[in-house]
């Protein structure tokens, strides 16, 4: 089923994994050096820590996040959408299209009012417009579509929270 994530944590993770994981979250750039340096093991044994983390797919990728002002993207916009039929082609078509559109940073199966809740970056309001009418309107099978806009950014993280997982010294690195 392609709409079940995993949500089952993995258990094979202990306080030395959970270390690396809050120093790269906080700064994924570091060498292995200050890596290692941080967490208590050898530069060798960090890099083999986060090569198996990597490879287990606990680690995703790295990316650098730029302040979406400086790229003139300053409105987010939060729609939610809801299909006529909430059968498995019409999730697919959905889903197939609003992947292949950069200005959908995040998109979310719902339950409740809506099947969808995205949000999405644009310029200004005649680029929604745009988005909203040459794009998502162009769906088949949407029933509805609500936006709301973003007036202002209380909090954005990137960094998971990890207390949760019973390790105190899961805590990033100053």
């Amino acid at each position: 089923m392609p709409y079940i994530h995993k949500i089952m944590p993995n258990n094979d993770l202990d306080a030395i994994d959970l270390k690396i994981l809050a120093a790269l979250q906080a700064r994924a750039r570091q060498s292995n050096v200050d890596l290692a340096e941080g967490v208590g093991l050898s530069q060798s044994a960090s890099l083999r820590r986060v090569k198996e983390l990597e490879d287990t797919g606990v680690i995703t990728g790295y990316v650098a996040t730029v302040d979406p002002a400086a790229l003139g993207l300053g409105v987010s916009v939060f729609v939610s959408v809801t299909l006529e039929r909430q059968i498995e082609t019409a999730l697919d078509v959905f889903a197939s299209a609003i992947r292949r559109w950069p200005e959908v940073m995040e998109c979310y199966l719902m339950t409740g009012d809506a099947d969808y809740m995205m949000r999405v970056v644009v310029a200004d309001l005649p680029a929604y417009e745009r988005f909203l009418m040459d794009r998502l309107t162009r769906i088949e099978g949407i029933a509805s579509i609500k936006s709301s806009f973003s007036l202002k950014q209380i909090v954005h993280r990137t960094a998971l929270p990890m207390g949760h997982l019973g390790f105190g010294a899961a805590q990033p690195m100053a």
